[in-house]
């Protein structure tokens, strides 16, 4: 394996700030118009930053936290903090005052860089349990708190002050002494299954991981242009979204916000994007959803070119074989079909990056017939993030790719998959019995169940601790049910339980969209979104199309009795975490009245 050509991050951006002094590293949103930095405006206002935190008489190995949505000042004080020699503790916005008191608690950050008035906010609220935080920095201007000592980043940064010849010298020694074994990061999980853990990610851990994704898959290029939207406080996002980016030489564009993806991706025009299933799950239906709405002429035109395309990908990619006059028939159904769906994504997009969950086998084959492969992979917080991935070269749909150069993987006796390799974690930070518990002679329990098939690629059925064990002793991962359930144009989420019970039941929220259109097609007349998803005619069509699933899946996997909500999972609800993902034990504990209701005789199915 080549050997990884930089001591550390900061190293990399060193390097690379001279090496590609003039290209675009960084696109952002200044007020009304995009802002570009170069590579070598990038690198000086970083080494600002780390000026401004070296006279706040930080030392290397200070843990300094960043609590904020995704915006430049997020990147350029992670590399500022790094530059210093110090660890950066990424917080999500969308945490609770609590949440974030343990963080800045257990790791001790003394210095914590605030997008908005309202993070500082929180703050003030649990001054009283963060004693150890000597300055907040802002990335907007507002009045402070007595409480709480607070400056801008322009003001830490000295933005007016040039670099001098030695303050660089200074602060590039101090980038000179760090090395691949030294502490990058500590990442918070997002506390899904229990207590947050403090997960110590190394400068070599990320360094492997981002060489990895972009030498050995070869899908990141210097003129690669990246769109940033998911959460920098998720490894994910930070590593193959971030990180990567300034090893390859390449472009980072932030988006304005999650629900601005769309429009940015018709403004800035990237070539690639990591995203998460929902994502995927949510332009997979609106694609069909128009559709539906198009002429019998046109629908039987897209199902042909749809036809056309598995066929095409299967030769080329699975079977490796030359397409010959299926791939004359595909440059049609390109020209006609799929390159105006690409043109939705700005027209050059290459390739997405999928993780942070399953992403259903066929939407996944769906975005490889269009012409944009979705890269799945998979990982931990704790493998920074990937272990494995599909690449342009090496896919198996339904699967989670092949391991990275050295890395491997084993089954354990109960169907645990555990790996070891140079991207897992140094352990959790003050917490021997949890690093113990989890990492053992190099190899670390994912906690995910899955098994390896002869030619080595990976395959995830569930996590280990959200398998359910019914009442009759069958062992039933509810996510690819909850897949199933999602593939239907009337289901947005979908929740299924049945844990130590006779049979399997779901919470279904639906695609609010659809099911408007469905009220004013049947004239139902309805009072509000409670009063609609317990209409007799509404919840017959849900028994209608949750029953088409359960033809296809085995009897015992089948959803006996469902609940319709009347909105959908979200952060703000406390049902999904950061990146998307069920907090499973949070739904249950909230909607356990409804969930026990399904199990009396008078269920809803």
């Amino acid at each position: 394996m080549e050997k990884i050509p930089y001591k550390s991050i900061p190293d990399m951006l060193r390097q690379n700030a001279s090496r590609f002094a003039g290209k675009p590293a960084l696109k952002y949103r200044r007020q009304q118009h995009f802002v570009t930095l170069s590579y070598a405006e990038y690198y000086n206002r970083v080494l600002m930053a780390a000026r401004g935190l070296v006279k706040c008489k930080v030392k290397p190995g200070d843990r300094v936290a960043i609590l904020s949505e995704n915006r430049a000042g997020w990147v350029i004080a992670d590399m500022g903090i790094l530059c210093a020699g110090c660890v950066t503790v990424p917080i999500y916005p969308t945490n609770t005052p609590e949440q974030i008191a343990y963080a800045l608690q257990h790791s001790g950050a003394k210095i914590v860089f605030v997008s908005t008035r309202s993070q500082y906010a929180k703050l003030v609220s649990i001054r009283p349990a963060i004693p150890a935080v000597e300055l907040v920095i802002s990335f907007e201007r507002f009045l402070g708190d007595p409480s709480l000592p607070v400056c801008t980043f322009y003001q830490l940064s000295e933005i007016d002050l040039p670099i001098t010849a030695d303050e660089r010298s200074e602060i590039e020694g101090t980038i000179e002494r760090i090395t691949q074994d030294d502490l990058l990061t500590l990442i918070y999980t997002s506390g899904t299954t229990g207590i947050p853990k403090g997960v110590m990610l190394t400068h070599g851990n990320i360094l492997f991981d981002a060489f990895n994704i972009i030498e050995i898959a070869g899908v990141i290029t210097a003129d690669e242009v990246m769109l940033s939207f998911l959460p920098l406080s998720h490894i994910l996002e930070r590593t193959a979204g971030y990180y990567t980016t300034i090893m390859g030489g390449s472009l980072m564009a932030i988006a304005d916000s999650v629900e601005k993806v769309s429009e940015n991706m018709l403004e800035i025009k990237p070539t690639a994007m990591v995203g998460v299933p929902r994502l995927f799950e949510k332009i997979y239906s609106s694609i069909f959803e128009k559709v539906h709405q198009m002429s019998a002429l046109k629908r039987g035109l897209f199902h042909w070119a749809l036809k056309v395309g598995h066929r095409y990908v299967d030769l080329k990619y699975i079977e490796k074989r030359n397409p010959g006059w299926v791939a004359v028939k595909y440059r049609l159904a390109d020209f006609l079909i799929f390159s105006k769906i690409r043109e939705r994504f700005g027209g050059r997009m290459r390739f997405f990056c999928s993780g942070g969950a399953p992403l259903d086998k066929s939407i996944n084959e769906f975005f490889w017939v269009i012409g944009v492969p979705i890269l799945e992979g998979y990982g931990l917080t704790e493998t920074s993030p990937a272990v494995c991935f599909n690449s342009p070269n090496f896919v198996r749909f339904g699967s989670v790719g092949l391991p990275l150069p050295g890395t491997s993987f084993r089954v354990e006796a109960d169907g645990e998959l555990s790996v070891r390799g140079a991207q897992v974690m140094k352990g959790y930070y003050n917490n021997p019995e949890g690093t113990k518990e989890s990492l053992a002679d190099g190899w670390l329990k994912t906690g995910d169940i899955g098994h390896i098939d002869a030619d080595g690629f990976i395959f995830i059925t569930d996590r280990k601790k959200e398998m359910i064990i019914t009442a009759g002793g069958k062992n039933i991962p509810p996510q690819p049910i909850e897949n199933e359930l999602k593939l239907d144009k009337y289901i947005s989420q979908a929740f299924v339980y049945g844990d130590r019970k006779p049979y399997l039941v779901a919470l279904i929220t639906p695609n609010m969209e659809r099911l408007f259109e469905f009220a004013r097609d049947h004239q139902i007349e309805f009072f509000d979104l409670e009063d609609l998803v317990i209409n007799d005619r509404v919840v017959k069509l849900f028994t209608e199309r949750i029953g088409e699933v359960n033809a296809r899946i085995a009897r015992y996997e089948s959803i006996k009795r469902f609940v319709v909500l009347a909105h959908d999972f979200s952060i703000d609800g406390g049902e999904l975490t950061p990146t998307l993902k069920l907090r499973r034990k949070v739904i249950y504990a909230k909607y356990q009245e409804k969930i026990d209701g399904l199990y009396a005789e008078n269920g809803s199915f």
